[in-house]
């Protein structure tokens, strides 16, 4: 039986803020940030500072990509299927998009790649592209949207599978795997501690491991959507 899952590759990103605090922020961006948190926050007793901790990792120009998760499923030789997942990270942002990219391009090059991510066509996808063009590195192909006509790109997104059309639903990954009775990835670590965990605890290999585990919950997700059997336990190896 052939593999159907093998140009699939799953994948999940975590960002922080730019810097550890708005004060270190480049003098040019330091503005633009002021007035962008108007914005995120309506009042006039916002205060700049304590919005970038809190939303500054989530805008790819004043933020920046520590993890990249990977998943992908193949047969063992019980022609059972399994999953590896493996985090990249880094403080260096632009050699961990680099290596990310040279996995793309040598391990995974093939022409009918299909990258899977929650909500990947408004967040993962576009994040990866413009912290690339940031940093000088040229997107790989299966990335590259430009002159693409809609039907022409080939990302997979489990946010839009189960929206079903319905443009104004937002479902977390977290809320959608509890609705599918998908193991939780969350333990003591989620998407609104990985600036604290990485500045203040400066751990960012727990940050890894919740992104790896996250690829996880994200396949078994995806494999209940199109509505195969999800990946035993015993077949998913995470960091492996």
């Amino acid at each position: 039986m052939p593999n159907k899952f093998k140009n699939l590759l799953f994948l999940d990103i975590e960002t922080v803020a730019l810097t550890s605090e708005f004060e270190q922020l480049p003098e040019r961006l330091k503005p633009l940030w002021e007035y962008k948190s108007k914005f995120l926050y309506k009042s006039e007793l916002h205060n700049p500072a304590i919005v970038f901790e809190e939303k500054a990792a989530i805008y790819s120009e004043f933020g920046k990509v520590i993890v990249i998760g990977l998943g992908y499923i193949y047969e063992n030789e019980q022609k059972e299927y399994c999953l590896k997942v493996k985090s990249l990270f880094g403080h260096d942002e632009k050699q961990l998009l680099l290596d990310f990219c040279d996995l793309i391009n040598s391990k995974f090059g093939q022409q009918n790649l299909q990258l899977v991510a929650h909500n990947g066509l408004e967040f993962d996808f576009p994040y990866l592209c413009r912290r690339m063009i940031i940093n000088k590195i040229a997107i790989p192909k299966v990335l590259q949207v430009q002159g693409k006509k809609p039907w022409e790109i080939t990302h997979i997104d489990t946010l839009e599978l189960w929206k079903f059309g319905d443009r104004k639903n937002y479902t977390s990954l977290e809320l959608l795997a509890s609705c599918l009775d998908v193991p939780t990835s969350k333990t003591d670590l989620d998407g609104s501690k990985v600036n604290y965990t990485y500045y203040i605890e400066k751990n960012l290999s727990k940050i890894a491991n919740y992104c790896s585990r996250d690829v996880a919950v994200l396949t078994q997700i995806y494999l209940r959507l199109v509505g195969e059997e999800m990946i035993e336990e015993k077949n998913i190896f995470i960091n492996s």
